[in-house]
Formats: structure tokens, sequence, C-alpha cells
């Protein structure tokens, strides 16, 4: 789920059409597209009239027909396990989208842990991949959410970091460990950081130590 503020939005029910569980308890559900958006963007969520929405990052291209959100099932959620319940043609409620985490065209490294690779999946499926580098740490190496499709098209542009497996082709650590053995950072790029609240201070304060300017770098909290 990403941050973001709780400002009243309009909340219109849409119909699901997709809910696949990708890896295990994380689940990538999307419904027809009624709204034109910026890859980066946040849509609220809920699941009945009157209830309290959740934010989250669109995770599909801004030309695709269905829009798609990616989240970790939480056992003690009160959102999530009912969302991973839900069937084609099950009721929800979304917002428009929104937000200011938007990529764009220009060099950029985008860093990711676990589902905050949701944006960056979506800046990608809009065309915004030519001129970056994706770098996303996981725990395990089923956590390589559109691994297989990121790899073929990007290459050595996508670096995997997994902290507790390793299969001979990725890097074997967390991501801020693969961060701090890189020589220099390159100047003139954006530094966008998407995760858990830990990896983006840490990753921040590496990038910043390595001489990257701190308005070169663009963070999206998920907690």
């Amino acid at each position: 789920m990403a941050s973001g503020k709780m400002e009243e939005a309009v909340m219109r029910p849409v119909t699901l059409i997709r809910n696949e569980e990708i890896s295990p308890r994380v689940h990538l559900i999307s419904w027809r597209r009624e709204d034109d958006f910026l890859p980066g963007q946040v849509v609220k969520l809920a699941l009945g009239e009157g209830e309290t929405p959740r934010i989250y990052s669109l995770c599909s291209g801004n030309r695709e027909e269905e829009m798609a959100v990616l989240f970790n099932v939480r056992e003690e959620g009160s959102l999530t396990p009912r969302m991973a319940a839900l069937r084609p043609g099950d009721r929800l409620y979304v917002s428009a989208p929104y937000g200011t985490f938007l990529g764009d065209e220009a060099p950029a490294w985008w860093i990711a842990s676990g589902t905050g690779i949701a944006p960056f999946y979506s800046m990608f499926r809009s065309g915004l991949g030519s001129h970056h580098l994706l770098v996303h740490g996981v725990r395990y190496l089923n956590q390589f959410y559109f691994g297989e499709e990121l790899q073929r098209e990007m290459g050595s542009r996508y670096v995997r970091c997994c902290s507790r497996e390793g299969d001979g082709e990725v890097f074997q650590g967390r991501l801020t460990a693969w961060l701090q053995q890189q020589a220099s950072f390159p100047s003139g790029t954006r530094y966008y950081l998407c995760g858990n609240p830990l990896m983006v201070v840490e990753a921040r304060d590496i990038l910043i130590a390595g001489g990257v300017p701190w308005g070169d770098i663009v963070a999206e909290i998920y907690f």
C-alpha cells in the first residue's frame, strides 16, 4: 500500500475482471479502465460504500484496457484478506487516479522492494523503460513479480537482489548492499525509491553519500 494523504475522494463502483495470485499471498487485481492516468499514480480502494479506503499504486500501463493494483495479503489487515477473496464480477470502489510520483522518459533508476515495484511496472508498461535501470529487492526468488517479462525486455537494465535465496543469476543480498557496491552513481539521473520505509531511508542515505543531490531523489513509501 502506498503512502499518501487520505483526502476526501469520490469513490465509484467498478466490477472486478481479474484476481490472480501471482506469488504466495500476493495478488494482482484489475478492472476496466475508465480514467486516463500518468504512470506512477495511485488510486484509493474500498470494498463497500462508506468504508475507509486504502491507497495503492497502479500496476498497469496507461494505454491498457484494464487498471490493476498489486498487494500483499496481510492476515491482520481489514482490507487485503477480503480483496484476495474477490471473484470476477464482484464490486469494489475506486477513486480517480492521482499523485505526483511520476515517471518520464528522462534517464532514471527505479529502486523497489517487494510490491513497491508496482509503479515502476506501470511506467515500464507505459513505454518508459528505454533509459532506465530497475533494481528490485526481495526476500525470496518467487517474489520477482513480472520477472520473466522484465528480464526479457530490459536485459542488463533489470537488476534482481534476493536477500534469503540465490540461484547463481541474481545478486544475493539486500538491494541496499548492491547499491553500496556501486563505484559511482550517474549524474543527470533521477533516482526513484519505492517500498518499505527502512529500505527507502537506507537507500536514500547511500545515494546521498555517493554524491546524488537530494533533489534528484524521489521517494514513495509503502507501509
